[in-house]
């Protein structure tokens, strides 16, 4: 039977739908990529925000013609929205055949079974706080040289806003023999960078083994032979250890690439927030890292019209990103989200002013980011092919200052022929808004590690 599947929302989804397409596959299931041909259609959503949450809708009303136009006798709505509103989505979306929670992977093809053979909506909603066992052999639908490895499910710092503990449970960390049984199946496969994500990597280990284990976790990834790149994403500030830092400086594999979500720089909706760090402490751990590896790049996200936003308070927020000059940054607008201490806040903020902070702030980290990439003209680095223009005669790739989906790219000229995944070494020679331009230098020694 075929099977459709659309991922939405968060790289960690990314992987639920990697756990689901390979636990259905298993279970003789057939896995196409035309929805006109799929007799289920299984739609893993996302509730983060409010734009998500509108978006897991549109697509299972979209995905819901096929059973009319197409072959679908099953819609399969899954994940995040399918756990926080099971109920509405049973009244209010009667196309919907079968609804899957976030931990419900492991017993799907039963699920999907069972929903044909039965009248009415099937329902599997398992407990937030149960973690199924990660497949150590699962799919990889990047269509690069690298993936996603989510190395904790859940979340315990509960940030007013945020809803994902109420969604995704308690923090609870995967086996680490396990995450490397997956990295080892991955890299048999042709992957050449992981990125480690989690709702918090920096807590890595502390429920399983009592300390923070992401060092060690880097340690024995950087033993797996095929893999180039290793990346780290979502780190809290307050969590990053000087063990942690010292793994990044002295394992090749491991990239000098950061992810710090931060989320503002004004000390009072730092507090309102219930962030665990304030401006100064930030500031210092930003420091820290700059100096101890001196070419890292940093990433960061920030909220614009949190409750009760001043204009002091933006001002505030506005000298603490020209003060960092973070190589990357993306800004959200504050989501007034049901069931969190934020949405019941006074002093909400009307959304065309949040809309006008957050451009304000990303047109001065457009100049700063345009500015970094000026820098770098005349710098040599390896970057990691990721297609071929063939109207432009030039190569995609990374650098190791960025993530995919979200950072900037290198373009590449060359007389070589270069597949996807291959390591070259290029000069920068022309900065080009939020990409760079290089020419290769060499192709790189399989044996010689990159940072």
């Amino acid at each position: 039977m075929n099977i459709f599947f659309v991922s939405l929302g968060c790289d960690k989804n990314l992987v639920d739908s990697e756990m689901m397409i390979t636990s259905l596959r298993k279970d003789g299931f057939t896995i196409t990529d035309r929805e006109e041909d799929a007799e289920i259609i299984v739609v893993n959503t996302c509730c983060f925000i409010g734009d998500a949450k509108e978006e897991s809708i549109n697509t299972l009303l979209e995905m819901a013609s096929y059973k009319e136009d197409g072959k679908c006798r099953l819609l399969v709505a899954a994940g995040c929205l399918a756990q926080r509103y099971h109920e509405e989505i049973r009244t209010e979306i009667p196309e919907v055949d079968v609804i899957i929670g976030t931990m419900g992977y492991e017993e799907m093809g039963t699920t999907l079974r069972d929903a044909l053979k039965e009248k009415g909506v099937v329902e599997s909603i398992r407990s937030i706080d149960y973690l199924p066992t990660p497949l150590t052999d699962r799919d990889n639908t990047s269509g690069g040289s690298y993936a996603y490895l989510k190395i904790a499910e859940g979340c315990d710092k509960c940030c007013t806003y945020c809803i994902i503990p109420k969604v995704r449970g308690h923090y609870r960390s995967v086996p680490m023999d396990n995450l490397i049984k997956q990295a080892q199946h991955l890299t048999e496969n042709g992957v050449k960078e992981l990125i480690l994500v989690a709702q918090e990597t920096t807590l890595y280990g502390t429920d399983l083994y009592g300390r923070k284990s992401l060092p060690e976790l880097l340690e024995k990834l950087s033993e797996v032979e095929e893999l180039r790149w290793i990346r780290i994403l979502y780190c809290y500030p307050e969590e990053i250890t000087d063990e942690l830092i010292d793994a990044m400086k002295r394992l090749p594999k491991v990239c000098h690439y950061l992810d710090i979500p931060i989320q503002h720089g004004a000390d009072t909706i730092l507090k309102k927030m219930g962030r665990r760090t304030d401006r100064a402490q930030l500031t210092r751990m930003v420091g820290k890292l700059r100096t101890k590896i001196p070419d890292i790049a940093l990433r960061t996200t920030l909220i614009t019209g949190f409750p009760g936003e001043t204009e002091e308070d933006f001002e505030e927020m506005k000298e603490f990103v020209r003060q960092m000059r973070f190589e990357r940054l993306g800004v959200f607008t504050y989501s007034q989200e049901e069931d969190t201490p934020a949405a019941e806040m006074e002093d909400q903020i009307p959304e065309e002013i949040k809309e006008e902070r957050r451009d304000i702030i990303m047109a001065m980290q457009q100049e700063i980011a345009f500015e970094n990439n000026e820098s770098r003209i005349g710098e040599e680095m390896d970057v990691m092919i990721e297609g071929y223009l063939p109207d432009d005669d030039i190569y995609v790739g990374r650098s190791y200052m960025d993530a995919p989906d979200v950072d900037g790219f290198v373009f590449l000229s060359t007389s070589w022929h270069l597949e996807t995944g291959d390591y070259v070494r290029a000069r920068i020679v022309q900065a080009q808004g939020y990409d760079l331009i290089g020419e290769v230098i060499e192709e790189e020694d399989e044996d010689e590690l990159t940072k």
